[in-house]
Parts: structure tokens; C-alpha cells; sequence
């Protein structure tokens, strides 16, 4: 085989194993790096901290994230606030399609850990 050829081969090589260096991180799946709290407290910042801060609310001072309001609101668990997330409720319109797939569950399930906790991560 001539040298060119060798070098060559060489060279293919090389880029295809440096290529998963390389390459975008959420193509292999980064976003799965994130532990499911990590990634609710993430989605609550950036779609629902703007009128939530702190599990209260800016708009409506009774229609908090806290345990209290939720549970007058008949709102005292993850799939309710999943449902209210995604499809809205009032004047909050819904946000499944910003949350994406499970977005919904896993805000709502870091959420529902917050407001039992006191909302201690604010």
C-alpha cells in the first residue's frame, strides 16, 4: 500500500476517534446527565420562577406554590400540579409545550418537594 494511503487510513482513524470529543453534547444525550430534581428545579427557572419566586406568586398572592394554597386549591399533589403545569388553570395559561415530553411531571415533582419542604430552595 502506498504511503499516502497508510497516512490516510491513519488519519480516518484519528477523526473517528476524536469525533465523540468533538461533538454536541446533548447528541449523546447530556441532558440525561441531570438528575430528575436538578431538572425541575431547572425548568421552574426558566418557565415558572418569573411569577413564582419562592413558591409565591407575583400576580395573585392566594394562588401560591405554597402547601396551604395548594391544598385549598385541591392542588395537594404532583399529578395535580403536573395537570395545572401543563394545561393551565385561571389566568396562568399552560406551558406542556415549553416543558417538553415529561416536563410537566418532573416540575411538578420539584415543586411538590418544595412546597412540603417549606420552599427552602429559593
Amino acid at each position: 500500500m502506498p504511503r499516502f494511503g497508510r497516512v490516510l487510513i491513519r488519519l480516518t482513524i484519528a477523526a473517528l476517534l476524536l469525533l465523540p470529543i468533538g461533538w454536541p453534547l446533548t447528541a449523546w444525550g447530556a441532558e440525561m446527565l441531570t438528575t430528575e430534581p436538578e431538572r425541575g428545579q431547572e425548568l421552574f427557572s426558566a418557565h415558572c420562577a418569573g411569577c413564582h419566586v419562592g413558591g409565591g406568586n407575583i400576580l395573585r398572592r392566594g394562588k401560591t406554590l405554597k402547601l396551604a394554597a395548594l391544598e385549598r386549591q385541591q392542588l395537594a399533589s404532583p399529578e395535580a400540579i403536573a395537570r395545572v403545569a401543563a394545561e393551565g388553570i385561571g389566568q396562568m395559561s399552560g406551558y406542556a409545550r415549553f416543558l417538553g415530553d415529561d416536563g410537566a411531571e418532573v416540575v411538578a415533582q420539584w415543586v411538590w418537594s418544595q412546597a412540603q419542604a417549606g420552599w427552602p430552595a429559593t
